[in-house]
């Protein structure tokens, strides 16, 4: 690698075109990206891409203007202190956060090598065309931060916003309340039937314990490798599955806890309110994100609830 210290003007012009080629095509895989579920804010980034085009047309112009016809392949890899991106493939499925902090930290670095790159140029018609470039990356850097809601109208915000809800649901809400329900119900059969069958709290939390974590890594495997999320839109598999994991352990924990309470009576009554709680919080996760009626969603969820509990409860007093 060269430090940046050592390029000659025609160096610095050659990594400043690469450098533009780069970032314009990152724009339209950005744009590719988001163009299905943000029509709109793909749009902007077309246009922010041409914009790039523009730049590398005006830095070829004056290379050869300059240095003649031929212009040397310098990269950014070539040249020290220059952050190495994580390729854009790699990045699927794109989010407009993921896209604004990706495109801010990119125009930010390209600003500052227009800066540093013109404050050692002598040649006035390299370090004005270089000043004019940075005056344009520090715009594209602020256009870039604010890039959910710029040049959006209130119909466009609307509909990329409810896009943006139904992804969430779909990638992180649905996983979370599936691993909820499973750890919050699966769960409650084992921890009574240990209750009731032995009397005793510690051997009765010992079993949520266990039967808590055994859901958990189960369920979280079973969502991972359910899809790989690159037909269904669902996200990151292994995300998915330590959301689903986790949730699950925590819905079978949450009613697993009281039982560290010394006296039988009062762990099973403390219990039995963390379940009620357990099935309210996910009756409201149902309503909120998934659209089912509130009436229809309690009825499902205490139905499966009660069931599940009497069934470990009887087998337990057995």
């Amino acid at each position: 690698m060269k430090k940046f210290s050592e390029l000659s003007e025609a160096e610095i012009l050659a990594l400043a075109i690469t450098l533009e080629e780069e970032d314009e095509r990152v724009y339209g895989d950005f744009a590719e990206g988001l163009r299905e579920s943000y029509p709109s804010t793909a749009a902007i980034l077309e246009e922010t891409g041409a914009e790039e085009t523009i730049h590398r047309r005006r830095l070829t112009d004056l290379f050869k203007q300059k240095f003649g016809d031929h212009i040397p392949l310098i990269r950014r890899q070539d040249v020290r202190g220059f952050v190495q991106r994580k390729p854009i493939w790699l990045m699927r499925p794109l989010g407009l956060d993921k896209v604004r902090s990706f495109a801010a930290t990119m125009e930010m670095e390209t600003r500052l090598f227009y800066e540093k790159a013109a404050a050692r140029t002598r040649d006035a018609d390299i370090r004005r065309l270089l000043d004019d470039l940075a005056q344009a990356e520090r715009a594209h850097e602020s256009n870039a931060k604010h890039l959910a809601t710029a040049k959006l109208d209130q119909e466009a915000l609307e509909s990329e916003a409810e896009t943006q809800r139904r992804l969430y649901a779909l990638q992180i809400v649905q996983p979370a309340l599936a691993g909820l329900m499973d750890g919050s119900v699966s769960t409650l059969a084992p921890v009574f039937a240990a209750a009731a069958a032995t009397q005793n709290s510690w051997e009765a939390f010992l079993v949520g314990l266990a039967a808590s974590l055994g859901a958990g890594i189960s369920m979280g495997f079973a969502e991972a490798l359910s899809d790989d999320g690159s037909m269904t839109g669902r996200g990151h598999p292994w995300l998915r599955g330590l959301v689903c994991g986790l949730m699950t352990t925590l819905g079978g924990i949450g009613h697993t806890l009281p039982f560290l309470i010394g006296d039988y009576q009062l762990a099973i009554m403390v219990a039995l309110a963390v379940v009620a709680l357990e099935l309210a919080a996910i009756t409201w996760m149902r309503s909120h994100y998934m659209d089912t009626p509130v009436l229809s969603a309690a009825m499902q969820v205490v139905l499966g609830g009660v069931l599940v509990f009497l069934t470990g409860y009887f087998i337990g007093s057995a």
